[in-house]
């Protein structure tokens, strides 16, 4: 827009506006941030080509969200909107074949096209050329998602939502499996549902009747709630998870009493948040917590890179400046040493103040430019918050969300130097030597000083733990495995290490969480590189969307166990008899009992090499147990079907089985081998500080010989707080192998497990935490007492730190977030005396309770 507004006059200068229309449409297939950015361009062609006037610049205004609504709300979804009923009219109603609609709709609109660009010019309305014109490269930079149906109908391995057609593009582009939320007018948190609407009805490709048919038609699928209990503006929303409702209620007080009427015909009070709580909401969570921290991160300072829910010790902006920051956050000098990570970054205001300083000046020297760079700043900061209008409780830090909107604030920082740069001049008359001094005491200052705190917590370079971790799941498995995981972080590095790196592609990951989606199971059913499909009894019909998405319990009286196959034989039959009729007249399908069994075939079992020869004799002749939950989701049902079918021809592993445990008690029957659990119908002789038992020899072979790390322990790696967490795993899984390998009386082997662990996750890295005495304990009877020693001490070193800032803190501090943590940091720490005195180590028992009894007298 600034190469126009340099050659505004000039002949052919629109077609640089022609361009800023591709790139928008380009840019849709990146990320839709790009339309905010769209007020702006209005503004700088407005400020250029009109006189400036308050009516002018509140119709630019008008007309610049008018062009992002046109652009995000018609033509992105209404494009393919139209193509899916043009196509479901010439296929369903006249019988037409597939796509046949969507050629004919292209057809007519590039008709249209064609027919207005020729009578514009013929008619010389350039402004009417230059909008369709733009129009035109709107849609040639949107068709890049063209890409995305031939993916799709290539059937690759990673095929996400498969858009195959217009239909279920529209679908994708939607994204309607994240939900929908209210932005402008909507209910509050504790709304009562009045009533329901009908849902926009499902439709699938039905190759065999050659149209499309209705799988879902969603009647009674969209909640209407009590209007009493809607309000403008709505922040408080959400009542997906009872920690938001909790949260809400702290900013409610009073609030106003409404009685509404239950259900069931009783009548209750419920407290209705004033649009002040409303407000007060907005701008101390939503605005305050959820981008000015961030806004702050990035210009002030960061406290660490913990995430955050309003605790003084994680996650808060700091500058370096201790009034300030102690003032808000209690002492920072007596966070313990543990609470320190390489995210710590103080930069004392400096980019802020340049910032600010670099605002002034903007508005002083050109308003206009200033407020272009502030609609920047605006739409992809603020605006972009309203729009999210984020429920308490966030699965990760949003930061990234606003990278344009501080982007926008670094052009302030660039003229706050062009401005002290200017306030010198004035007073001095060599202006070289004072461009060149200012520039480099701006440089040093703020430039400089962020590189040296930021560095290390934005260097990637030499941390491989995500792939690495990843090739040491899949090579934990056996040739031709099933490795159900459940959620992103679990299954896409092993993606990546599959598809990029070539890794152990004979394994089939099955992410338990998709599997809710029509699409995955369809795709579970095909061959993906070398693993065959995985064998269902349902069609893939049946798990079509809207199709078994939920399968209720409804009793028949069964008092025995009923082998699991019979079960999905009952789901997969289409009688009438097998079915539960509903009050709305249809006709689901249901469970009849919750209790399950599954019958083993142990000659099979040893055949297929599921386990060996010599653990015949543990093979268990069914494994029985009861559903914990009232009702089957696809999900469940996908992974019932494949276990009562697969009748165990390849090895069935688990990267987590708590992911299961509701449809299928697991526990028992899982092996850890290395990063995995291998399912095999044989009961664990112990459990061994967690799920089910350890195969030693197998577990020592992989995670002594086989893994590699990531290197975590590597002075110059930083370890962030994804790699932390994700560290505790194998942490948990070298101790569970070092506790099989003592009851095996193998002393030396324990302690070279356990050293190993602690090489490759060294408490320079990886802090210590409770975890740890365990590892003190397995080393103590192991023989190692010096190395038992030194992590008792170190974890005493380490609560007593923890409890001596908690007490540092105001109250108001300690009661609200840490007094639960108070009391286990004590725990931990008689815990740890108990275990020197079981162990003989009366000296380092002693100086933990004078420890303990000192923290204790301070509490009190």
């Amino acid at each position: 827009i600034l190469k126009w507004e340099k050659v505004a006059e000039e002949k052919h200068a629109y077609r640089w506006i022609i361009l800023i229309a591709y790139l928008i449409g380009l840019s849709i297939g990146v990320h839709l941030l790009n339309l905010l950015a769209i007020p702006a361009v209005a503004f700088v062609y407005y400020f250029k080509k009109y006189k400036v006037t308050t009516k002018g610049a509140i119709i630019t205004a008008i007309i610049s969200f008018l062009i992002l609504s046109i652009v995000m709300y018609i033509i992105i979804p209404g494009i393919v909107k139209l193509s899916s009923v043009f196509e479901l009219f010439f296929v369903n109603t006249i019988g037409l074949p597939f796509n046949t609609g969507t050629i004919i709709y292209f057809i007519i609109l590039v008709g249209l096209i064609v027919w207005g660009l020729k009578y514009t010019w013929q008619h010389q309305k350039v402004i009417l050329n230059t909008i369709i014109l733009s129009f035109v490269f709107i849609l040639i930079g949107y068709s890049t998602f063209f890409m995305l149906i031939i993916r799709s109908n290539a059937n690759t391995p990673i095929d996400e939502n498969s858009p195959e057609d217009a239909i279920s593009l529209l679908s994708y582009l939607n994204r309607e499996q994240y939900g929908d939320w209210p932005i402008l007018h909507g209910q509050y948190f504790n709304a009562p549902i009045v009533d329901n609407d009908d849902g926009t009805p499902v439709y699938i490709k039905d190759k065999k009747k050659g149209k499309y048919v209705v799988t879902d038609d969603r009647k009674g699928t969209v909640p209407v709630y009590d209007p009493r209990m809607t309000t403008l503006f709505p922040r408080m929303w959400s009542n997906h998870k009872p920690e938001h409702k909790r949260i809400y209620k702290k900013y409610i007080g009073k609030g106003i009493p409404v009685r509404v009427t239950k259900p069931d015909g009783t009548t209750e009070i419920i407290r209705k948040p004033t649009f002040l709580n409303n407000l007060g909401f907005f701008f101390s969570y939503q605005l305050g917590h959820m981008y000015f921290r961030y806004f702050m991160w990035n210009f002030a300072g960061r406290q660490n890179n913990i995430e955050s829910q309003g605790e003084p010790q994680n996650g808060n902006w700091i500058c370096g400046i201790n009034f300030i920051d102690n003032a808000r956050l209690g002492d920072q000098q007596e966070l313990p040493e543990s609470r320190k990570n390489p995210a710590h970054n103080k930069f004392y205001l400096l980019p802020l103040l340049l910032g600010l300083v670099g605002l002034f000046y903007h508005i002083n020297v050109n308003k206009k430019d200033a407020l272009v760079v502030f609609l920047l700043f605006f739409m992809t900061g603020i605006a972009i918050v309203i729009y999210l209008n984020q429920y308490p409780y966030q699965p990760r830090e949003r930061d990234y969300a606003y990278a344009s909107s501080f982007y926008a604030f670094t052009i302030w920082i660039g003229l706050g130097v062009l401005s002290i740069y200017n306030a010198i001049v004035k007073k001095i008359k060599h202006n070289d030597i004072v461009a060149i001094a200012a520039t480099l005491v701006c440089l040093i200052l703020v430039p400089g000083i962020m590189a040296m705190e930021g560095w290390d917590d934005h260097d990637r370079s030499g941390k491989y733990s995500a792939r690495d971790f990843a090739k040491n799941y899949l090579n934990s498995c056996a040739p031709n495995a099933i490795l159900i995981t459940n959620g992103d972080n679990d299954t896409f590095p092993l993606w990546y290490a599959q598809e990029v790196e070539g890794v152990r592609t004979d394994v089939r990951v099955v992410n338990y969480m998709l599997a809710s989606g029509d699409w995955y199971v369809h795709q579970l059913g095909t061959k993906i590189y070398e693993s065959d499909p995985l064998p269902l009894t349902l069609t893939p019909e049946q798990y079509n969307k809207g199709v078994n998405q939920y399968i209720p319990y409804y009793s028949r009286n069964v008092k025995d166990y009923v082998e699991l196959r019979d079960i999905i034989k009952f789901i997969a039959n289409e009688s009438d008899r097998t079915k539960l009729p509903l009050q709305t007249g249809e006709k689901i399908n249901y469970i009849p009992t919750k209790k399950f069994k599954l019958t083993i075939d142990s000659a099979k079992v040893v055949d297929n090499g599921i386990i060996p020869p010599e653990m015949a004799g543990r093979i268990v002749p069914e494994i029985k147990w009861t559903l914990k939950q009232n009702a089957l989701y696809k999900n469940d049902l996908m992974f019932l079907d494949f276990l009562a079918t697969s009748d165990w021809e390849r090895p069935i592993y688990f990267a987590n089985p708590s992911a299961i445990s509701k449809v299928f008690n697991v526990d028992k029957y899982c092996h850890m081998e290395g990063f995995v659990y291998r399912f095999m119908p044989f009961e664990a002789k112990e459990y061994i500080s967690g799920i089910g038992g350890v195969s030693a020899d197998v577990s020592y072979d992989i995670l002594m010989n086989k893994c590699d790390w990531g290197n975590l322990n590597d002075p110059k790696v930083t370890v962030d707080r994804e790699s932390y967490r994700n560290s505790r795993m194998p942490k948990q899984n070298f101790l569970r192998l070092a506790q099989a390998l003592l009851n095996e009386n193998k002393k030396d082997s324990v302690i070279a497990v356990l050293d190993t662990c602690l090489k490759y996750f060294p408490d320079e890295k990886i802090t210590y935490d409770l975890l740890m005495m365990p590892f003190a304990e397995v080393y103590y009877h192991a023989g190692a007492i010096e190395k038992g020693n030194a992590i008792m001490k170190r974890l005493a070193e380490i609560y007593s730190d923890d409890i001596r800032y908690y007490l540092s803190l105001e109250p108001e501090f300690t009661d609200s977030y840490y007094s639960k943590d108070i009391q286990q940091a004590f725990a931990i720490l008689q815990r740890l005396s108990q275990i020197a005195k079981e162990n003989k180590q009366i000296d380092l028992a002693k100086s933990i309770d004078s420890t303990l009894y000192q923290q204790l007298e301070l509490y009190k």
